[in-house]
């Protein structure tokens, strides 16, 4: 069972979040045939943990840039901002 997303076909956030509710909505609502429901959560999986993947990455780069404004300099241009 493979559950990552090749770089080269790795969605945007905004696009994996849309297709995992899309693939959600077709197995809440009984669009999934037996057959394709387990390459459909298959693909969830993948695609959840691409999001928070991204999450992450999102979360250490503005705590990166959040730590840099603990300078007193960064604070005192932003003061006069």
């Amino acid at each position: 069972m493979e559950t990552s997303i090749p770089p080269e076909e790795e969605p945007r956030y905004r696009e994996a979040l849309a297709e995992l509710e899309q693939i959600l909505d077709q197995i809440e609502n009984d669009e999934v045939d037996l057959d394709d429901l387990g390459e459909r959560v298959e693909r969830a999986a993948a695609l959840i943990t691409l999001c928070r993947g991204k999450i992450e990455r999102a979360e250490l780069q503005v705590r990166k840039i959040i730590a840099t404004l603990d300078d007193e300099a960064v604070r005192d241009v932003l003061a006069q901002l």
